[in-house]
């Protein structure tokens, strides 16, 4: 190591926590991860991560960790994977004169309410919206749309609270437990706002943004609704050239007009027959394993190209793989138990022997309880393929799916196992 550190603060749970911290380490700098909980996340030992507990959201308790670790080697940079933290994190760099992004300008695109004004202010297209802050309001917001409509949380990540609402009785129970909850998922004070939206039918995209180049479009594959949870994702999007010119400049026009470019930025999209509209823009790269998609479909590591630019480094983006990468993601039908350890293992050897899939995993652990997902975190597994063209990739990656898939089970659960 050189000596210098990669302060990392938080991280999410899955995905590109622990890839952030190998591509440090690869580059010759430590990364220290500032958390509250390391328990939170099972790489961090199994890695030897070296780790920092600290109250995250306590602003000069967070510093005077920092302060401490900048007297024992400089510090080269601040990042986060956790979308929950982008701000804090460019808070914490900005103070130490370090690369990052504007930290109110994150701040402002992480309360969806503000984004939906800055970008309607700007003539991007998004869909129509109320920010509501009772259940009668959210109620006649409905009515003025038009059902179905929207209706989710204003700060959150991976479709948390997102759902499709059909009639004034479900906009009316959605909104008041949305209005009903002080705290989120990570304990963080959540503002008691919510957003009312028009609901877009078209299919669904993401741009992967860095700085203010559109570097790729991804398909995305969404669950049943009433949610909205993301069961896969095809890289590139195969799109005739209008279609993709539209969804890119439009990901650009948001990024810029909600003053962000610097690093990554992740822009999810509806393609509607009046044109692109932005979902919205989330200022940190993506998840759902779309760096990992990206990489081995185009050769380029947005992981890495995050840290070079946490780095004062500048990244190499340009396209050295041309190449077709799907993923999809094991959920379950209904509630169930995954089975013991021997056919978990046998159903993830099977997925793997599928020509052209390149990962299996499963998260969970056999005999565990799995039920139908309400969000990202209902996701059990998945499996990625790589193919010269989109159709074997993606066809692959539904086979392998399909496979772990045998290794839950729906018969062993009786009623009441469901409802404990």
């Amino acid at each position: 190591m050189s000596g210098r550190l990669l302060l990392l603060i938080e991280s999410n749970t899955t995905g590109t926590g622990r890839l952030f911290a190998r591509r440090a380490a690869q580059r010759g700098v430590e990364p220290v991860l500032l958390c509250a909980d390391p328990g939170r996340y099972p790489y961090v030992a199994e890695d030897g991560l070296r780790t920092v507990t600290v109250d995250t959201a306590d602003e000069a308790a967070l510093w005077a960790a920092v302060s401490e670790l900048a007297g024992e080697a400089p510090v080269a940079g601040v990042l986060t994977s956790s979308e929950y933290y982008v701000p804090t994190a460019a808070a914490v760099a900005a103070r130490l004169g370090l690369p990052g992004p504007d930290a109110e300008a994150v701040r402002a695109c992480r309360d969806k309410a503000e984004q939906r004004r800055i970008l309607a202010g700007a003539g991007v297209g998004v869909p129509g919206f109320a920010v509501v802050d009772e259940v009668a309001g959210a109620v006649v917001a409905a009515a003025e749309f038009g059902l179905p409509v929207v209706v989710k949380p204003v700060q959150g990540s991976g479709s948390l609270g997102v759902r499709l609402c059909a009639d004034a009785g479900e906009v009316a129970e959605h909104a008041r437990t949305l209005l009903a909850a002080t705290v989120n998922e990570r304990g963080v004070a959540a503002p008691r706002r919510i957003l009312v939206e028009e609901y877009l039918s078209g299919p669904e995209f993401s741009v992967e943004v860095f700085g203010t180049e559109a570097v790729v479009t991804v398909a995305k594959h969404v669950g049943p609704l009433p949610v909205f949870v993301e069961v896969g994702h095809d890289v590139p999007a195969s799109l005739p050239a209008g279609s993709e010119r539209a969804l890119r400049e439009t990901a650009v026009r948001a990024v810029e007009a909600l003053g962000l470019g610097w690093g990554a930025a992740h822009v999810e999209l509806r393609l509607e027959s009046t044109g692109a509209k932005v979902i919205e823009v989330n200022p940190r790269l993506a998840g759902g394993m779309i760096p990992e998609l990206v990489r081995r479909a185009c050769g380029i590591d947005l992981v890495l190209a995050q840290v070079l630019s946490a780095l004062g480094e500048i990244p190499e983006l340009e396209r050295g793989v041309y190449a077709r990468a799907s993923i999809r993601f094991l959920t379950a039908e209904r509630d169930g138990i995954l089975t013991h350890a021997g056919a978990l293992d046998e159903a993830v050897a099977r997925a793997r022997a599928v020509p052209n899939v390149v990962e299996a995993a499963v998260y969970r652990v056999p005999g565990e309880p799995v039920g139908p997902a309400e969000d990202f975190r209902g996701r059990i597994g998945h499996t990625i393929a790589v193919a010269d063209h989109p159709a074997p990739a993606a066809e692959a990656a539904d086979r392998g799916a399909a496979l772990l898939a045998e290794a839950v089970s729906y018969t062993h659960l009786t009623a009441t196992e469901a409802l404990a």
